[in-house]
């Protein structure tokens, strides 16, 4: 019989909160799932996680580590565009590493794997949609981590890329609100400047409008901003109400 490894209610709990929407940043969805690996994954000592775009994987959009080491052997590896994490994330497939020691796979990344006290690690790989995840982790003695959970890995790496998505999407939806809700308060004071300028030039709104751009253009500021400063002076020189 396999061995199969347990899921914990209470961390069943935790990684379905990792795709809830809003997340802080595509970082702090990065850093949750290197915690939860390092907590979960028996042998797992930490973890790193980045996220990449899987059009062009030359540079990476997220990166996030659980300690300063680890956070340097993942961003060494990137800059260099060599090792492990790299390779992962270009061909999409899992490697094990049982032992640094004994590791020839990437002569330039091991010895500092090994300075920094690793002795071994495993990366894990997700793709959603246009993203990809990757998921290492490490271990500070030999074959500490146990290929029997590294699915728990697997799972951490696929729910993190939904959080990654999750969070890109709301940012997108919230910025474009933003935007959208700055344009109609500008044209509602961009309408009000038109209005003090019809009263006060007895002129029609086209007329009222091509002075606003006049007066905007000579002077190089913006049309909202001549229009802010209409209305504003416009309040300040009204008689108050009795």
């Amino acid at each position: 019989m396999g061995f199969e490894p347990q899921i914990s209610s209470e961390l069943a709990g935790q990684v379905a909160r990792l795709g809830l929407v809003p997340e802080a940043s595509a970082t702090v969805a990065l850093r949750r799932v290197t915690e939860l690996a390092t907590h979960t994954v028996h042998g797992c000592a930490g973890a790193t996680a980045v996220r990449w775009s899987a059009g062009n994987i030359t540079e990476p959009l997220d990166q996030a580590g659980t300690h300063p080491d680890l956070a340097y052997l993942s961003e060494i590896q990137c800059a260099r565009r060599a090792g492990p994490i790299f390779d992962v994330a270009r061909t999409e497939s899992p490697v094990f590493c049982a032992d640094t020691l004994a590791e020839t796979r990437w002569p330039d990344y091991t010895p500092l794997a090994l300075q920094r006290g690793v002795r071994c690690f495993a990366d894990t790989v997700y793709r959603t949609g246009p993203i990809i995840v990757t998921l290492t982790m490490y271990g500070v003695v030999p074959e500490a981590l146990d290929r029997r959970e590294l699915s728990l890995g697997a799972l951490l790496a696929a729910q993190g890329g939904a959080a990654v998505s999750n969070t890109r999407m709301y940012e997108g939806a919230h910025r474009t609100a933003t935007q959208l809700r700055q344009a109609v308060e500008a044209r509602s004071i961009v309408d009000q400047a038109k209005g003090v300028l019809m009263h006060a030039m007895g002129c029609d709104a086209d007329t009222a409008f091509q002075e606003l751009k006049r007066i905007s253009q000579t002077r190089h500021v913006k049309l909202t901003a001549i229009a802010q400063r209409i209305v504003s002076g416009h309040r300040m020189e009204a008689p108050p109400h009795r």
